[in-house]
């Protein structure tokens, strides 16, 4: 079952939806604060979120453009402002849904199945181009200015993945779980696969085309000037 990730400051509602989803056979985890609600994020990237607004250390709304920020994750709002400019703005802020309290167990999941059949019914992209790259996705051919690339296949992996995210920091965390499928392990098989694509690219860290390392960050996939 999909992982949803549960945030939520008040530790009775967080009990009694921790409760209720897994009674529903969904994967569950949950935080309290923002900040763990990003590094659960970037380091276990969960199916679904659940963003409580009146969190401790950071206002919800702004937690989610943090969220926006790493990861395309689907996030339902779930909150008591029942306010309608407030329900648009965070829509527009990248909101999958919003859900007013209190609102029962069964409209919860509701909401939950619909965003992901939503999520999961978008066909991933099978011919990805930036600037003069193209990456055709199903034969696993990647092109630079005509002259197909000879990439291993973590080599493919990772650069397909961060090309269907153009501009977009990716952070380290969710590169070694969607690319390796590990949830822990060393950034500096990362930077080694980075360093051979560079190669392969025609650039350097020093002197980035398309790959830009964010310090402290991730790394991301760009058009170059």
């Amino acid at each position: 079952m999909a992982v949803v990730l549960v945030v939520e400051d008040d530790p009775v509602v967080r009990a009694a939806l921790i409760r209720d989803l897994t009674a529903r056979d969904w994967v569950v985890r949950s935080v309290g604060t923002a900040l763990d609600s990003l590094r659960e994020v970037a380091e276990h990237p969960p199916d679904v979120i659940i963003l409580d607004l009146g969190l401790p250390d950071l206002d919800g709304g702004e937690t989610l453009k943090m969220i926006r920020g790493v990861s395309d994750v689907p996030t339902i709002v779930a909150t008591a402002r029942d306010d309608e400019t407030e329900i648009v703005r965070l829509l527009r802020a990248g909101a999958d849904d919003y859900l007013v309290k209190p609102f029962s167990s069964e409209h919860l999941n509701a909401r939950i199945e619909a965003v992901l059949r939503r999520a999961r019914g978008a066909q991933p992209t099978q011919l990805i181009t930036v600037g003069r790259l193209r990456i055709d996705v199903e034969s696993r051919v990647a092109v630079l200015d005509e002259d197909e690339l000879e990439l291993t296949r973590r080599e493919f992996d990772l650069l397909s993945y961060l090309a269907s995210r153009p501009g977009r920091v990716v952070p380290r965390r969710e590169l070694l779980s969607q690319v390796w499928r590990q949830s822990y392990g060393d950034d500096q098989t990362i930077d080694v696969h980075l360093s051979w694509l560079r190669r392969k690219l025609g650039e350097s860290a020093a002197e980035p085309r398309y790959l830009h390392t964010v310090r402290g960050v991730g790394v991301k996939l760009v058009e170059p000037e």
